[in-house]
């Protein structure tokens, strides 16, 4: 057992920090109960971190000591290795384009997966599942404007999309007029105002 789990820190070590490792992506070292097994020793130990259900991260060693892997680069690392859609929130997206001050103070992302939670050493970060088009234009500035908007309502659209309008360069609104038609009925008649009124 000990020389499953070696192999299995041999395999995180060549990993880039963040990349979860699941025993799934294991079984070419033995089978799958041995597998969970020396994962849940190696997370008992503090050599790996389980970050959620059968997702384990290799912390990172510096000259302050270990830590866990940057949010950023799990998050993008899970989406990867899940072949999820993950993005930030609608308030995030909110605070970063500027239409609101409030700073989230939880980690909360939106994920085409089902809605868990991921433990990074102290840091908790919320996935929650997302409707498609919360999600559509993923990682695009024009996405997140999509995600902001649906964080506000409809009562707060078309005063944020005046401001949108303003603040975003003219192919990135012409990206969210273009996506109109895959929005709810009240933000594709927002989006369609602020673009043509």
């Amino acid at each position: 057992m000990q020389r499953l789990s070696e192999q299995i820190l041999a395999h995180a070590e060549g990993l880039t920090e963040g990349t979860p490792v699941s025993a799934k992506s294991l079984l070419h070292l033995g089978n799958r109960a041995a597998v969970d097994q020396a994962l849940s020793r190696l997370a008992e130990r503090g050599q790996l971190i389980r970050a959620g259900r059968g997702v384990y991260l290799r912390p990172v060693t510096s000259r302050f000591g270990t830590r866990s892997p940057s949010v950023e680069q799990a998050v993008e690392a899970l989406a990867s290795q899940r072949g999820e859609v993950i993005v930030s929130s609608g308030a995030a997206a909110a605070n970063t384009l500027g239409l609101t001050t409030q700073v989230p103070v939880r980690s909360v992302y939106l994920t085409s997966g089902r809605t868990r939670k991921m433990n990074l050493g102290k840091q908790v970060v919320e996935l929650r599942h997302a409707p498609r088009w919360q999600l559509v234009l993923a990682n695009r500035p024009a996405g997140e404007a999509v995600r902001a908007l649906a964080w506000l309502g409809p009562e707060k659209a078309e005063a944020a999309l005046m401001a949108l309008k303003r603040k975003l360069p003219q192919t990135t609104f012409n990206e969210l007029v273009a996506a109109a038609p895959q929005l709810p009925t009240w933000l594709a008649r927002s989006v369609g105002k602020a673009a043509h009124g």
